[in-house]
């Protein structure tokens, strides 16, 4: 099973958003674009992605977490980093909480859940990764050197392909390799801070606590076209859409976000992105729009044909700070957003539209 845009028989656009481990052996992937995935594996079943039925199921997977301990830190719809410790006198020790929680998985949401049990984030999450899925894995404390040791380079956090050649003329192939090497070599190869940070984690060294309630870093939103436009002023209409849903979505979340960012990628793959902070925060598409669309300007140089474009707006305030600066423009920007989202939640997306 593959979740992604209809492969409309392998001339789809889009990109695969997940794919069962099934699908998985025929080499599909996460991003990989969905007509690809298509020419591997014809007979998969392909699905439309559901988002708001996942949000859906997260917040109650979240909940589930969260029974066991406070000290939640998600890192995505999916995913998250838990301490326990202060937890083990309620619930016993780290593999009994983690049996539990994927026993209270399965029983409420029909669903597997892999988890890592171990001294230090780098370590859980190597763990919850080894035996996927419906996988648990328990690192102790005293097995830290045993458990890094058979594990290849490309395990430690940072390790890109370009890291990878370096690891190759050191001669490590695996982290106990790494964690061998003098961090003078380690340094001299990757650079002061790189290879620090590269023999640390080799050595299972990973100080950083688990932060709850880790605040959402960016909101956004990205549109693949069905066939590469060559029309600019199309592509105009498009990014003006996707600010009004940006714009829409962190109205409803309270927010209002200082930098814009926007993604442009040509019909030959190559990715652009651009971004410039807003004199204050803004959560109305009257107060993105100028910003998205000269940044839409800087980041077309090419006469190539537009596959993908896209708008995201990070460093967040929140609403009730907006008000402090808000001149008799903004406010009425703002009213006219106010009704907007009445309309928008009664009657869906496509009840109104703007004209340009």
């Amino acid at each position: 099973m593959v979740v992604g845009a209809d492969p409309h028989g392998g001339r789809g656009r889009g990109v695969v958003a997940a794919a069962s481990y099934e699908a998985r052996a025929f080499g599909i992937h996460s991003a990989l674009p969905i007509s690809q995935a298509w020419r591997r594996c014809p007979h998969a079943v392909y699905l439309r992605p559901r988002m708001r039925l996942y949000a859906q199921v997260s917040k109650r997977f979240m909940a589930i977490l969260a029974r066991f301990t406070d000290l939640v830190e998600p890192l995505s719809i999916d995913e998250a980093f838990l301490d326990v410790s202060a937890s083990r006198a309620l619930f016993g020790d780290g593999a009994e909480i983690a049996a539990r929680i994927k026993q209270a998985v399965r029983a409420e949401e029909r669903l597997t859940a892999s988890i890592g049990v171990a001294p230090s984030k780098f370590l859980a999450k190597i763990g919850s990764e080894l035996r996927k899925p419906d996988g648990l894995v328990v690192v102790p404390p005293d097995g830290v050197a045993a458990f890094l040791e058979p594990l290849p380079v490309g395990r430690l956090w940072g390790a890109g392909p370009r890291a990878l050649d370096g690891f190759r003329r050191l001669g490590a192939a695996t982290i106990g390799d790494v964690a061998r090497l003098p961090p003078a070599r380690l340094t001299a190869v990757f650079g002061e801070a790189l290879g620090s940070h590269f023999h640390r984690l080799a050595s299972g060294q990973d100080a950083r606590r688990v932060e709850p309630g880790q605040a959402r870093k960016s909101v956004g939103h990205e549109s693949t076209f069905a066939v590469d436009v060559a029309d600019r002023a199309r592509v105009a209409r498009t990014l003006l859409d996707l600010v009004e849903q940006v714009a829409r979505r962190l109205r409803r979340a309270g927010l209002a976000g200082r930098i814009v960012h926007v993604k442009l990628r040509t019909a030959d793959f190559a990715t652009v992105t651009r971004q410039r902070a807003l004199p204050a925060p803004a959560d109305t598409t009257e107060a993105i729009w100028p910003t998205a669309r000269a940044l839409l300007a800087r980041a077309d140089t090419t006469r190539q044909p537009i596959r993908l474009v896209g708008v995201s707006l990070s460093d967040f305030d929140t609403e009730a700070q907006l008000g402090l600066f808000a001149d008799e423009r903004d406010r009425r920007s703002r009213r006219v957003a106010a009704a907007v989202d009445r309309l928008v939640e009664r009657f869906g997306a496509d009840v109104v539209k703007r004209g340009g």
